[in-house]
């Protein structure tokens, strides 16, 4: 799937712009995704991880 953090499966959430006439269209929020090496089961791939997981450690980086 697109958009989704590997590690905690963050991704998109949709909702509404409301201008200050509060007129409502759709509109969507993406997470900030990185494509970064790390290593899953022992080797290393390439995955898509959220900034989130990375700052927080939850991701181990291949060098």
């Amino acid at each position: 799937m697109a958009n989704v953090c590997a590690v905690c499966a963050k991704g998109v959430v949709t909702g509404f712009q409301v201008s200050h006439s509060h007129i409502r269209t759709k509109r969507t929020w993406k997470p900030n995704l990185q494509n970064v090496r790390a290593i899953v089961n022992g080797t290393p791939t390439r995955i898509k991880v959220c900034t989130r997981c990375l700052r927080s450690g939850k991701v181990q980086r291949a060098i």
